[in-house]
């Protein structure tokens, strides 16, 4: 699958710092500077000696890095100033439709009498939104920043209308999917503008600041879905940020244009025409996203996890002879996608030479694991809380956005230890215990009887753990690469990220569809045992019951034996966490510049 992989452990061991001998700070990444990751040669007085290949791969960077690059050389720091501006009142608004869209899913599902699908959904989004990172990165890398964001403006918007006017679960299922692409590709191309236009000793505390309007929205979202439940339904939900979404948007995208302008008025970057017909430039570019491997990947992804959720929905669960030819055919398909990719694809999918370094890997393992332990866990929490705790809606909210809360404020303290201490290795490998800690209270405290408090308590510990480890894992990628990589990397950890969230939605999805049902039945009382199925499918159902009756106490003991199972689950994988942390290079941000112009 990797192509020259013989040399791989030799490749991941053999670089250990980005400083030269005598201290010097190195540059990276930016025209005409050295990168000692790529192909560089250390000289006998520690210097670095440019790479042969420096020149060549320097004209053959690509058009979107370019104009990045040329933009940062014409920015004003009004328009700086300016476009941070606008960044961060798209965060806030995004944040804002988060929250308001997560606290109706359970609500839409449960329209159509399919509450069991909402980690179906969530999977199927998961798995497509994961994938489509590394040809988002494509995008903006080819065509340019503005319109890789302007296209995921676009799909997050069309996911919302979908959303607002779907009448079957299946409808819901596909808007997910241009929401959940949408949604992160807006999130991943600002993330990608403020890597262009910050150094790296600051880019933590940046990252962490743009994630503070998520502290407000804790609030505001959660009572925002619930007064559209109460005096509307929660297709005006939706509906309202279809409007509201691309009109925020919209200025970020002025600014991009008018800064590329002055920068090709300056004569910084060249207007080029490919000179390509329609059909050429098709074909052209299926090659360049690797169309085929992309779409062999998403199947085989899709195929493999989703039966793990919806077995128990089929008549004769396991033995149907759909699930099995899904297992199969997405087994199948994983062998496939590897000779496709080794042997046939032209330019590849996937970045595996950046999966050399181990830095980068293990980065990228340290977001699949903690996502996948996360996932395990969170998907049927506010259902929990709403049934096993009697929270309305916004109240529900508040509890669940705890995590929100505490990782993004906690998040901007830690951006501001790694830009005035230079590290951010120790500090991630700090927080692995209280990420392990916080989980591993669950699974006493997430029962019926026992006090919110303590559930907020656990939250209260992943949120801090959690808000340091993501900073942490997003500054190794970035440091361990080129600007010119910036964004594949980026989008390499995206990609990681969302499939370990589908896997541990996938989990989450088998446990519950294979474990809720049958506990309902032994649990409830005579009188209703029939409307087991009913009950299991419908969170307004479970909600009916009064707190205290003997229906809603056999409701919330079969939840309770359901959440101890999926966070049993959720810890197990995290000591995996320690390992992908040591194998990191203990890399000083402080010392590595991968930026030139007026930035951050």
């Amino acid at each position: 699958m990797l192509r020259g992989h013989g040399d791989l452990v030799t490749k991941l061991f053999r670089r250990d710092e980005l400083t030269d001998r005598t201290g010097t700070e190195l540059t990276q990444g930016s025209a005409g500077a050295q990168n000692p990751t790529v192909d560089n040669k250390m000289t006998a007085e520690g210097a670095v000696e440019p790479s042969p290949h420096a020149d060549s791969e320097q004209e053959h960077v690509q058009r979107g890095i370019k104009q990045a690059e040329a933009v940062t050389a014409v920015w004003t720091k009004k328009a700086l100033v300016i476009a941070y501006a606008g960044i961060f009142l798209v965060f806030y608004v995004n944040s804002l439709q988060q929250q308001v869209t997560g606290s109706l899913s359970p609500y839409v599902t449960s329209a159509f009498s399919e509450h069991s699908l909402v980690a179906t959904t969530t999977v199927l989004s998961s798995i497509i939104g994961a994938v489509a990172k590394l040809p988002i990165a494509k995008i903006i890398d080819i065509w340019g920043r503005a319109e890789g964001y302007s296209l995921m403006v676009f799909l997050c918007t069309i996911g919302l209308i979908m959303m607002a006017a779907c009448n079957n679960v299946e409808t819901y299922a596909a808007a997910q999917v241009f929401y959940w692409v949408g949604y992160n590709g807006i999130t991943y191309t600002l993330d990608v503008f403020m890597a262009d236009t910050s150094s790296l000793k600051n880019r933590a505390w940046l990252f962490a600041f743009s994630t503070c309007p998520y502290i407000a929205n804790t609030f505001a979202g959660p009572a925002a879905a619930s007064r559209f439940l109460e005096h509307s339904t929660f297709r005006w939900g939706f509906g309202a940020f279809s409007i509201i979404t691309p009109i925020i948007c919209a200025p970020v995208v002025i600014i991009f244009i008018i800064n590329r302008r002055k920068a090709i008025a300056h004569g910084y970057v060249a207007k080029e025409r490919s000179g390509r017909t329609i059909l050429q430039s098709v074909l052209h570019y299926a090659i360049e996203f690797d169309l085929v491997g992309m779409i062999l990947i998403v199947a085989a992804f899709a195929l493999f996890l989703l039966p793990f959720s919806l077995a128990s929905s089929s008549a004769s669960e396991w033995k149907t002879g759909h699930i099995i030819a899904m297992i199969v055919v997405g087994g199948v398909l994983f062998p496939i996608f590897a000779i496709w990719e080794k042997y046939f694809a032209k330019v590849c999918f996937a970045p595996f030479h950046l999966l050399v370094d181990r830095t980068v890997l293990c980065g990228c393992l340290l977001g699949g694991t903690l996502f996948l332990s996360f996932y395990c866990w969170d998907i049927y929490f506010q259902s929990y809380l709403q049934v096993v705790h009697g929270l309305d809606v916004s109240d529900a909210g508040y509890v669940y956005n705890i995590y929100n809360i505490g990782s993004c404020f906690w998040s901007v303290i830690v951006g501001a230890i790694i830009r005035v201490t230079g590290n951010f290795k120790w500090v991630a490998f700090a927080a692995v215990p209280v990420q392990m800690l916080g989980t591993g209270l669950m699974i006493y405290f997430r029962q019926p009887g026992m006090g919110i408090g303590y559930v907020v308590m656990c939250q209260i510990f992943i949120a801090f753990s959690g808000g340091t480890l993501v900073i942490c894992e997003e500054m190794a990628v970035m440091a361990a690469a080129a600007h010119s990589e910036v964004a594949v990397v980026l989008a390499l950890l995206g990609l990681f990220t969302n499939i370990g969230g589908a896997v541990g939605q996938t989990i989450a999805g088998a446990i519950w569809t294979n474990s809720l049902p049958g506990l309902l039945e032994e649990y409830l009382p005579d009188n209703v045992k029939g409307q087991a199925f009913e009950i299991y499918g419908s969170l307004p159902k479970q909600l009916q019951y009064p707190m205290g009756s003997p229906e809603r106490e056999a409701i919330n003991r079969a939840y309770g034996d359901v959440q101890r199972r999926l966070v049993i689950a959720s810890v197990c994988v995290l000591p995996l966490a320690f390992v992908f942390i040591l194998m990191w290079r203990n890399i000083n941000v402080k010392k590595v510049k991968q930026v030139r112009g007026n930035v951050v």
